[in-house]
């Protein structure tokens, strides 16, 4: 058994059966959850705040936010696996091709991990009340205290050295509420920035966009430039009679539906949000295809 893995078992079998279970299940899951959770919630803030829209009005639910927390997850996902890959084969071809004071350095290296450990955690604490070249960027300060936070954690147990029971629980309390509230503010940044870049690049793509035809019982009263209203009549029969022309979905949820004019742009752009209900039906057509607006229904 290696000295980290001995470390590791020490460290557990001083804990109680029932803190055990929360360190190696039930807080792990929690934490991944509501970082999902977060960032979702994150992601559809940012992406309609871009077309000034309160998200807290369309009434998104859990599975709306758990949904989009998917998008923009696979880069940071391939970056991570792609590290691991390379920390992985790279110790491999250290073990065969490396001198052995190469392999193994002596205490240097420790010392250095600490000093490291220390400058990461003072970097991301420092953004909290001045912003410098090394703690701007995206996540920058979060990440510098989950991953100076889990350095000092390592080298403090990598000797495997025993303390009271209640010690070690709050020392493990403590960390995991330090790279937990790291990792919400990480994934706030990062899902602030990927939804604003995905309504940027829903924009770029309106003029392609499959057209949104509304049909309404009554007058909806949608002037926005680039927004066709047409009266339908002459059949007294006609379930709607009143018709928008120039529109393109941006989302739907379970009670609203959100538009937007082909034409949007940031400086004078409006977005429409209707409820869903009977007095409302939608028709579309390939974005792709030249349609002539007919002056009647």
């Amino acid at each position: 058994m290696t000295d980290d893995e001995e470390s590791r078992t020490t460290l557990l079998q001083r804990l109680p059966s029932a803190t055990r279970l929360i360190t190696e299940f039930v807080a792990p899951a929690t934490l991944l959850t509501g970082l999902l959770f977060f960032f979702g919630w994150g992601h559809a803030y940012w992406f309609f705040n871009y077309f000034g829209v309160n998200s807290a009005s369309l009434g998104l639910g859990q599975s709306d936010y758990l949904m989009r927390s998917v998008d923009g997850l696979f880069i940071p996902l391939a970056a991570l696996a792609i590290l691991v890959l390379a920390v992985a084969w790279g110790r491999l071809l250290g073990e065969r091709f490396l001198p052995p004071s190469v392999r193994h350095p002596g205490e240097w290296a420790p010392r250095a991990a600490a000093v490291l450990g220390v400058l990461l955690v003072l970097n991301g604490i420092s953004a909290l009340f001045v912003a410098t070249i090394f703690n701007h960027g995206l996540a920058v300060a979060p990440l510098s205290i989950a991953i100076g936070i889990g350095i000092l954690f390592h080298l403090m147990h990598r000797s495997g050295t025993a303390g009271p029971a209640w010690l070690a629980v709050t020392e493990w309390l403590a960390v995991f509420l330090l790279v937990g509230l790291s990792l919400f503010w990480a994934a706030f940044d990062y899902s602030a920035a990927v939804g604003r870049s995905r309504a940027a690049q829903f924009v770029d793509e309106l003029p392609d966009a499959p057209e949104t035809i509304v049909y309404s019982e009554s007058r909806l009263n949608l002037n926005a430039p680039g927004i066709n209203e047409v009266r339908c009549a002459g059949d007294p029969e006609l379930a709607y009679g009143f018709r928008y022309d120039g529109l393109v979905l941006l989302w739907q949820t379970g009670d609203e539906i959100v538009l937007l004019p082909r034409s949007w742009t940031r400086s004078d752009g409006v977005a429409v949000v209707l409820p869903r209900d009977a007095g409302v039906r939608l028709e579309f057509r390939r974005g792709d295809v030249a349609t002539p607006v007919s002056a009647s229904c």
